[in-house]
């Protein structure tokens, strides 16, 4: 199984988001998970994993942790060329180094050019920006490439998003 979070922020709490998928092709959906967060870290400038990181586990925690063979979240996993943590690889490493991570986002850093590759999706000229741990980055872009959908963001990456604004 395949599972997309993401966390949405309101003033006095966040809602994660997890969608449960088997394929990369797929549009059918296994389960949809939410959960309300009351007490969420401040923001501090460099640290933002802090604050994500515990909303995305508690998410994690409502699928069957054996069945989810990869990841995907919508933040980097390496924010440079020297291998900076980003949100990814430190959920990667929370989750003891056993499950793949590729995180997809939509603008990229000028100091990660080795750990991220473009993907270009549909007809869109702007790509977007992959990174993984626990899998080889470009077999992660062509994975993200193959995602259903035929505009620049994947179908899943699209409902996962929506439901945490909801």
């Amino acid at each position: 199984m395949i599972l997309a979070i993401d966390v949405h922020y309101r003033e006095d709490f966040a809602k994660s988001v997890s969608i449960e998928f088997d394929d990369w092709v797929d549009e059918n959906i296994l389960q949809i998970h939410e959960t309300i967060i009351d007490e969420v870290e401040e923001y501090i400038p460099g640290e933002f994993y802090k604050r994500e990181l515990p909303c995305l586990l508690e998410v994690i925690e409502l699928s069957d942790r054996e069945l989810i063979k990869l990841i995907i979240v919508d933040s980097y996993v390496v924010l440079n060329d020297d291998g900076k943590f980003g949100l990814g690889a430190y959920l990667y490493e929370a989750l003891g180094e056993e499950i793949p991570v590729i995180g997809m986002t939509k603008k990229n850093f000028l100091s990660n050019t080795k750990n991220v590759r473009e993907v270009l999706r549909g007809e869109s000229q702007k790509p977007l920006y992959v990174s993984s741990m626990g899998i080889d980055i470009d077999q992660a872009a062509e994975k993200i490439r193959n995602m259903k959908g035929e505009y620049r963001f994947p179908e899943m990456l699209k409902l996962v998003d929506r439901k945490g604004r909801e």
